[in-house]
């Protein structure tokens, strides 16, 4: 069913642009150039680059900059009806609001991922000595040890010549455990700060600098990824391969569609191996070929989202990416999607309920071609109450952390139920976690978040800070890493490093992967962990292949043995 509803929308010509019946506006007559509102405006395959830059400024619009590869045009322009009438050109396959300038969004919520905080949450008090080859806190890693990172390690760390992207927020470089994997020269922000949605603007044009992160998602996915093994703090899953940031997210949480475009189209040029994808994209939850509840010049902007991703996540795969996102934390299955309450989630119209065709609608990038999807396990291997599933979208299960975990146990709502990773000073001191002077304070310590300094350093931005987050966003890094492993194993060197078929990367990551059945009975309730009816989860499928844990459990031992 995957494949069939991928190719509705891979197809070339699957469906038009344009609503039939719905009449287009001429674009003869220019429209004044420019505007409050960025759009990302998608040439037509084959068609005449001239033709759709006139196009653009006939229907008002003032361009920004082009990204050639995926024949794509940023275009500021009026704030309505500029995609209506640059699509009526037949140069244009269609047009989608990127963001809109100077305008207040509604904030992105992460009530999933920091669940622990201000929740009464409490740290387990049973101390763990980290074993040999591992770092002082990767005691505290229950996630590395279900994915046997541990013993991988002892065969195959990593390649330095592997190198992984970050499609997130940015890395913070500054941390100890990130500095030596992190990779200065390749990595890029595509993502310029928007005070509006972002908060003021710390440098210059307000675009932050390569390995800064004021979200702290980034850094603590990139941890989990690769965080080298250094007598400090944690060590990841693959802790020699190359970090390399590819910032397509906001500060804000948010993400926008022609950054991540951009990010994809350079992971493919510069030869990464492995993209990580912990997201989204912007406004909407589910992009929709023709919901009849959405305004038309919506469904035309969700209609370039789909295609524009779709040539993104083509071009990476063409040239040797390994893509690997995460199912998302809405609980429910995206084989059979619930109304959409939440979208569009910035703008100038509130959020709205849509109806959600399961064979029309897609949640991207995840849903998109060759994307490796990922749903979340607590501690105990059993699915997190939040996380995503289904037969269609359910590649693998890896450690995403769960909150409420072990319910009727000491164990239940701690701090270590989560996953610990690395994370931005700056972030934990604007939270109220990390004091003016780098002290931990006793917000933080309820919250868990740790700290350790090289020795001999006594210059808190120096050191090494830590945090607790849960969330399919922490399970994805954990399939990435072992995506890199099996690069790394079995990769040959190519131009500026290692490479390896993504094809073949699924195939060893889903082949070895650690079978687990659907529980029993199959109908999984939470009522005892607080959640609503709605949150019940039905797990489908057999032992080999099922909802909850797609083909398994990643694992990093049987990935770089077994072959």
């Amino acid at each position: 069913m995957r494949d069939v509803r991928r190719s509705l929308y891979a197809a070339s010509g699957a469906f038009a642009l344009v609503a039939a019946g719905l009449a287009a506006p001429s674009v003869a007559g220019a429209q004044a150039a420019g505007g409050s509102t960025e759009y990302l405006v998608l040439i037509e395959q084959g068609a005449d680059r001239a033709e759709a830059l006139a196009a653009v400024k006939a229907a008002g619009g003032e361009v920004v900059k082009e990204n050639t590869n995926l024949g794509t045009i940023t275009v500021r322009a009026a704030s309505s009806g500029f995609s209506t009438r640059v699509s009526a050109s037949s140069a244009v396959e269609g047009a989608a609001r990127s963001r809109p300038i100077g305008q207040l969004p509604r904030t992105k919520p992460r009530t999933i991922e920091q669940e622990n905080r201000g929740a009464a949450a409490k740290s387990s008090k049973a101390a763990k000595k980290s074993a040999k080859g591992m770092d002082p806190l990767d005691a505290k890693l229950w996630g590395l040890r279900m994915v046997r990172s541990d013993l991988a390690r002892t065969v195959q760390p990593g390649r330095k010549q592997v190198k992984v992207g970050v499609l997130d927020s940015g890395i913070d470089a500054r941390n100890p455990d990130i500095a030596p994997n992190f990779d200065w020269k390749l990595s890029r922000n595509f993502a310029t700060d928007v005070p509006e949605y972002d908060g003021p603007c710390e440098f210059r044009g307000c675009v932050d600098p390569v390995g800064w992160d004021d979200s702290g998602h980034g850094t603590h996915v990139a941890g989990t990824i690769g965080a080298a093994v250094n007598g400090l703090g944690v060590s990841g899953v693959a802790p020699k391969v190359t970090l390399v940031e590819i910032r397509g997210g906001q500060d804000s949480g948010l993400v926008f569609l022609n950054p991540v475009l951009d990010a994809l189209t350079y992971a493919g040029d510069v030869g990464l191996d492995v993209v990580n994808m912990s997201f989204y994209v912007d406004p909407w939850l589910y992009n929709c070929i023709n919901n009849p509840a959405d305004s038309p010049e919506a469904q035309l902007e969700q209609r370039t989202t789909i295609r524009a991703m779709t040539r993104a996540l083509n071009y990476a795969h063409n040239r040797d990416v390994t893509l690997v996102g995460s199912l998302g934390n809405n609980h429910e299955d995206l084989g059979k999607p619930r109304p959409d309450t939440s979208s569009p989630d910035f703008g100038d119209v509130p959020p709205y309920t849509r109806p959600i065709d399961n064979a029309t609608c897609f949640d991207l990038p995840v849903e998109g071609p060759h994307v490796i999807g990922v749903s979340a396990l607590g501690p105990s291997g059993n699915k997190a109450d939040y996380s995503n599933y289904g037969v269609e979208q359910t590649d693998v299960s890896a450690p995403g952390g769960w909150f409420r975990d072990y319910f009727g146990t000491p164990q239940h709502r701690v701090n270590e139920n989560l996953i610990l990773s690395t994370y931005p000073v700056n972030t934990l001191q604007a939270a109220g976690l990390v004091d003016a002077n780098g002290n931990i304070t006793p917000e933080g310590v309820a919250g868990g978040v740790e700290k350790q300094c090289p020795p001999g350093v006594t210059d808190y931005t120096r050191c090494g800070y830590y945090n607790w987050l849960q969330g399919t966003s922490m399970a994805s890094p954990h399939a990435s890493g072992v995506a890199a492993l099996i690069v790394s194993e079995y990769g040959r060197g190519g131009k500026g490093g290692f490479s390896y078929s993504p094809d073949k990367v699924r195939k060893i990551l889903l082949g070895t992967a650690q079978e687990r059945a659907c529980p029993n009975p199959p109908l999984v309730t939470y009522i005892n962990e607080g959640r609503t009816p709605e949150w019940n989860a039905l797990c489908e499928g057999t032992r080999s292949f099922n909802g909850f844990y797609g083909h398994g459990i990643v694992d990093a031992w049987a990935a770089v043995t077994r072959y």
